[in-house]
């Protein structure tokens, strides 16, 4: 005996041969399915007809509450007599059909929303939800670096004996050399405490200085010539 309570061993050539009786004989005998059988192990069916062996394995076929399935012979045994048949649940009856025609939509309220709780003072503020897309998070401005003022740059030259003085902002010239006095280079130098350039400057000064002597003493002498010259043709006429 198994754990069910129910033989291993299936239906003998015997007992088939006497289920084939009394089904020509027009009685349904009852059988008891076995182990091999599954969950319905030590369940009450009833035989109502034979298939062809050759064709399935699975060839008796029993009425086991509104169904006939077909078994196997080693699925089922002679059922013990005055054992009464265990009631099976009958299967779930068919839905209604569904007639075709209008449909008709009952609305209903959805259920009311239990309040939410009370949030203390330490929590953050619920944020409100909302169907909307939520708007994209702009990106912090890069601070925009200021643009740096053009460099000046005065000029002061000296060539071909005469100084100059010139102003550029950029590339945008602000004033074109123009001509100034050796005083007034030396005055702008002196302005500027530079180490060299300030005596650069009054060597070249003191240069032109010297020269421009040279050259009084020259027109003096040329002069003293020709107002001697005109002297004496003033005595001669």
């Amino acid at each position: 005996m198994t754990a069910a309570g129910v033989a291993a061993g299936g239906l003998t050539a015997e007992e088939l041969q006497q289920i084939r009786d009394a089904l020509a004989a027009g009685r349904k005998p009852r059988v008891q399915f076995t182990e091999s059988a599954g969950q319905i192990s030590g369940q009450i069916g009833q035989v109502v007809s034979l298939e062809d062996p050759a064709v399935s394995d699975e060839w008796v076929v029993v009425k086991f509450g509104r169904d006939e399935l077909p078994f196997s012979p080693g699925d089922l045994r002679i059922a013990p007599k005055g054992l009464p048949p265990k009631k099976v649940a009958p299967p779930p009856e068919p839905a209604a059909p569904v007639l075709s025609g209008p449909e008709f939509l009952i609305d209903k309220p959805a259920p009311p929303k239990p309040p939410a709780p009370r949030k203390s003072s330490e929590e953050a503020p619920a944020v409100k939800e909302s169907n909307e897309p939520a708007a994209p998070v702009r990106k912090a401005a890069r601070p925009v670096k200021a643009k740096p003022s053009p460099s000046l740059t005065v000029t002061l030259a000296y060539g071909d004996g005469e100084w100059t003085v010139a102003a550029n902002q950029g590339a945008k010239a602000l004033a074109r050399p123009y001509v100034i006095r050796p005083a007034e280079a030396l005055k702008m130098v002196s302005l500027v405490d530079v180490p060299g350039v300030q005596e650069a400057v009054e060597q070249i000064v003191a240069a032109e200085r010297a020269e421009a002597e040279q050259q009084a003493q020259r027109l003096r002498a040329e002069l003293a010539e020709v107002e001697a010259r005109l002297a004496e043709l003033g005595e001669a006429g």
